[in-house]
């Protein structure tokens, strides 16, 4: 090998480095690769209903048990927020032929940062949401609302009122509807239901996905025959 080779293929590996290292440092990068990986190993079948977001989806490891006959593809990924799918939209939303997709994030978008607004969390969603119809422009599709969290009771007024811009804004678009779980998780005080939560008090129990499963059953897009 001759010496402008040597330096060719220093000069690469020397200008490789950052981007390997960028990437491992992104939020959830091992997360998404692991996806990847499984997609190598066996592709999803087309025509499942799709979920995406975070750890309470993610934490939902059983849901196929929850929706028998509705085939299930749990996409979600980590305490990701709605800048996190944005992000990984090529890895964990573009690849597959969904027949419907899901969407529980928002929450974490709040919890990042005191100086994050009920605006900025809305058009995030507008704008994942553009992205996806872009590319699934007749995929039905459902957002899951905001939970009032426990641990989070100082976020809950904006969970309140963003949950409502978005609804009004799904209210808008073709085949997009808004599944309201926020009110059945409330006592008659209207505080969060602790007995729902795991102790720390931000993700569910059995009862708290019981609570989701029924309201979230009949949106879902019927198997087809």
């Amino acid at each position: 090998m001759n010496s402008k080779k040597i330096l060719v293929i220093l000069a690469l590996l020397y200008f490789s480095v950052p981007v390997v290292q960028a990437q491992l440092s992104l939020p959830y990068w091992k997360e998404v690769q692991d996806f990847k990986k499984q997609d190598s190993l066996r592709f999803p079948a087309a025509n499942q209903i799709l979920f995406i977001g975070s750890s309470s989806f993610t934490m939902w490891k059983d849901m196929q048990e929850y929706f028998p006959g509705y085939p299930i593809l749990n996409r979600a990924f980590g305490g990701s927020t709605l800048v996190d799918l944005i992000r990984y939209r090529y890895e964990i939303l573009f690849p597959y032929q969904p027949k419907q997709v899901l969407i529980y994030c928002g929450e974490n978008d709040f919890a990042a940062s005191d100086t994050v607004t009920v605006p900025t969390v809305v058009n995030r969603i507008k704008t994942f949401f553009g992205l996806l119809r872009a590319k699934y422009p007749k995929v039905p599709v459902a957002y899951v609302s905001m939970k009032p969290s426990p641990s989070r009771v100082h976020l809950l007024e904006k969970y309140v009122t963003a949950n409502a811009q978005i609804k009004d804004f799904l209210a808008t678009q073709q085949q997009a509807k808004f599944i309201d779980v926020y009110a059945a998780m409330l006592n008659s005080e209207g505080k969060p239901k602790p007995e729902i939560f795991l102790e720390d008090r931000l993700h569910m129990n059995a009862g708290g996905y019981a609570i989701w499963k029924n309201i979230m059953l009949p949106y879902l897009t019927k198997k087809r025959k």
